[in-house]
Order: C-alpha cells, then structure tokens, then sequence
C-alpha cells in the first residue's frame, strides 16, 4: 500500500506544482496573450465538450492511431529482415541514414502534392515520422540476440515462423517496445504540425483557427487536451508493454534483488 501511495505522490508531484506555479503566476495577469488559468480552463468545457471532442479529438486520435499502427508493423517487419541479415544491412544503412536524417515536418509539402490536404497525407506524415525510432530499436533488438539461442534453435530444427515467434520477437521486444514508446511521442508532434497543413479539423486545426482569430484562452486549452492526450496514450502504452513484457520485467527484478 505505501508503495503505491509512494508511486502516486512521485507520478502527481510534479504536475500539481507546475499547475500550482501557473496558476499563481496568472492569477493576476492582465495581458491580453498571458490569461490566468483560471480563464482557460473556465473556457475549456464550453470549447471543446461535445462538439470538438467528436470533431476534432477524435479523428486526431484515429489518424495517429493508424499511423502509429502502420509504423509499428513496417517498422519491426523490416527491423527484422535487415537484423537478421548482415549483407540487407550492409545494403540499405546508407539509405537508412539519409532518410533517417530528414525532418518529417518538411516533407509535409512534398507528402500534399503527392496524397492532397486529405486524411492519407496525414497519416503518411505520421508514419514517416514513427518508423524510425522502431525500425533502427528492432535491428539493434534483433542484432543482440545470443548467438547460443539462435543456434540452439537451429539445431532443435524449428521452422523459420516457430524461430521469429518464439526466439526472436520476444527477445528483441524490449527495445522494440522502447523504440515504440519514442514512436508514440513522435506520431503526437506530427499528428499536430500534419493538421496545422490544409486541414478542416483536427486539433492542430483548431488549436491554429484559435491562434488566428485571437482566441487565447481557447488555444492554450487546446495545447492543455493535447498535453492530457499524451498522458492518457502514455498510459495505455505502458500497460500494455508492462502486460506483454512481463517476463522481462520480471527478470530485471529478479536481478534486482526486489
């Protein structure tokens, strides 16, 4: 119980002081670009429950979650062809290195003339932004398997598919989780700049339509639901690494004496 409690304090500390310092800090602001939070968020109900929630957030968070899926499987599918193999990784790490090298945010331009303003370009953005941190965390996952067990699972003769799913995935599935969990922060950013281009909703949208007509209090309780989104995606990612994970959770404890 007082581990929990103790978790809990650690995870709200630092949150209620920020929130707490900004509160104090605005309470009696008078500038018309700094509001007191208590303006924000006494906009924030009326702005965004039901019908930007429905408009706006929600089609924000499809569009990341589609991305973030297609990311997800390309990226640990070539992660793995190009870990197992040196000669594909010998080939492709120049181009890798290049492409890896361009800010997805400028190819946002180039992405409009080839997909348009709709929702496909946005999502391509999205996942040439999350495809890296996965790609090069499953190669480097793949690359650190024990040579024993590969051998080992060669000698027992198990098929190739019996090899990935039983050896080789779960073995590199720590790093390929921790190049998902940058993945995900990845996809939120272009998620928003990918809506900020020729867009008709979303929350980068809105967030931008607040910006340019003046609406202050609006747009800082935009950057507020986007500040929550991430922490609510956050901690979906975490229980599902921590349930699919648990093995090696377990073993780092174990190692840990705890």
């Amino acid at each position: 119980m007082m581990s929990i409690v103790r978790r809990a304090v650690l995870a709200l500390g630092l949150p209620v002081v920020l929130v707490a310092a900004w509160w104090f800090a605005t309470e009696g602001s008078q500038s018309f670009f700094w509001p007191p939070l208590r303006d924000i968020l006494g906009t924030f109900a009326e702005t965004w429950w039901p019908d930007r929630i429905m408009g706006d957030v929600v089609p924000s968070l499809l569009r990341l979650l589609v991305g973030f899926a297609i990311a997800f499987v390309l990226g640990v599918g070539l992660g793995v062809a190009i870990g197992k193999s040196r000669a594909l990784r010998a080939y492709l790490e120049p181009v890798l290195e290049f492409f890896r090298a361009i800010p997805p945010p400028v190819l946002v331009p180039i992405l409009i003339l080839f997909f348009g303003i709709f929702n496909t370009m946005k999502v391509v953005v999205i996942v040439t932004g999350c495809i890296w941190p996965i790609l090069l965390n499953t190669v480097e996952g793949v690359r650190s398997l024990d040579e024993v067990l590969i051998d080992t699972s060669k000698i027992y003769r198990l098929s190739r598919r019996a090899r990935l799913w039983y050896n080789i995935l779960p073995g590199a599935s720590p790093q390929i989780f921790a190049g998902a969990r940058q993945a995900l922060s990845v996809g939120i950013i272009l998620m928003v700049i990918s809506e900020m281009f020729a867009a008709s909703n979303g929350i980068g949208f809105t967030i931008i339509q607040f910006q340019r007509t003046f609406a202050i209090p609006q747009m800082f309780s935009g950057i507020i639901v986007l500040g929550l989104l991430g922490v609510a995606l956050a901690l979906v990612f975490r229980l599902v690494e921590t349930r699919i994970l648990r093995w090696y959770l377990g073993l780092r404890a174990a190692q840990r004496g705890e």
